[in-house]
Protein backbone atom coordinates (compact mmCIF):
# COMPACT_ATOMS: atom_id res chain seq x y z
CA UNK A 1 0.00 0.00 0.00
CA UNK A 2 1.80 3.11 -0.79
CA UNK A 3 1.83 5.72 1.74
CA UNK A 4 -0.59 9.02 2.08
CA UNK A 5 0.66 11.70 -0.63
CA UNK A 6 3.28 9.89 -2.36
CA UNK A 7 2.42 8.34 -6.25
CA UNK A 8 2.90 5.09 -6.57
CA UNK A 9 2.87 5.31 -10.63
CA UNK A 10 4.07 8.78 -11.30
CA UNK A 11 4.21 7.82 -15.29
CA UNK A 12 0.63 7.43 -15.03
CA UNK A 13 -0.19 10.35 -12.74
CA UNK A 14 1.36 12.35 -15.57
CA UNK A 15 -0.65 10.90 -18.45
CA UNK A 16 -3.98 11.36 -16.73
CA UNK A 17 -2.87 15.27 -15.63
CA UNK A 18 -3.18 15.57 -19.67
CA UNK A 19 -6.61 13.61 -20.03
CA UNK A 20 -8.03 16.07 -17.14
CA UNK A 21 -11.65 18.04 -18.40
CA UNK A 22 -11.95 14.73 -21.56
CA UNK A 23 -14.05 11.63 -21.46
CA UNK A 24 -12.55 8.96 -20.53
CA UNK A 25 -13.33 5.28 -20.13
CA UNK A 26 -11.53 3.69 -16.76
CA UNK A 27 -11.75 -0.27 -16.16
CA UNK A 28 -11.36 -0.90 -12.33
CA UNK A 29 -11.20 -3.99 -10.83
CA UNK A 30 -15.17 -4.68 -10.19
CA UNK A 31 -16.28 -2.64 -13.69
CA UNK A 32 -15.90 -0.10 -16.34
CA UNK A 33 -16.80 3.38 -15.80
CA UNK A 34 -17.34 6.27 -18.19
CA UNK A 35 -17.36 9.63 -17.59
CA UNK A 36 -15.21 12.96 -17.57
CA UNK A 37 -12.16 12.74 -15.54
CA UNK A 38 -12.61 16.31 -13.05
CA UNK A 39 -9.41 15.41 -11.46
CA UNK A 40 -6.10 13.40 -10.35
CA UNK A 41 -4.57 13.19 -6.57
CA UNK A 42 -1.76 10.94 -5.73
CA UNK A 43 -3.86 8.21 -4.45
CA UNK A 44 -7.26 8.65 -6.45
CA UNK A 45 -9.12 10.25 -9.73
CA UNK A 46 -12.07 11.84 -9.48
CA UNK A 47 -14.35 10.79 -12.59
CA UNK A 48 -17.96 12.82 -12.85
CA UNK A 49 -20.73 10.05 -13.76
CA UNK A 50 -23.92 11.87 -14.71
CA UNK A 51 -23.06 15.06 -12.66
CA UNK A 52 -22.07 12.93 -10.16
CA UNK A 53 -18.37 12.77 -8.71
CA UNK A 54 -16.93 8.86 -8.69
CA UNK A 55 -13.98 8.48 -6.58
CA UNK A 56 -11.56 6.00 -8.27
CA UNK A 57 -8.90 4.58 -6.00
CA UNK A 58 -5.01 4.29 -8.54
CA UNK A 59 -4.91 1.03 -7.12
CA UNK A 60 -8.49 -0.63 -8.46
CA UNK A 61 -7.19 0.95 -11.80
CA UNK A 62 -7.03 -1.66 -14.42
CA UNK A 63 -6.77 0.28 -17.99
CA UNK A 64 -8.06 3.71 -19.01
CA UNK A 65 -8.73 5.21 -22.55
CA UNK A 66 -9.88 7.72 -23.90
CA UNK A 67 -13.71 7.65 -24.88
CA UNK A 68 -14.21 7.70 -28.40
CA UNK A 69 -17.65 8.40 -30.23
CA UNK A 70 -18.77 6.04 -33.49
CA UNK A 71 -20.33 8.38 -36.10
Amino acid sequence: MAQMGSISNPYLYETFKLMIGQAVVVQTEKNIQQGILLSILPDHLILEISRTPYFIPMEEIVWVTLETTRK
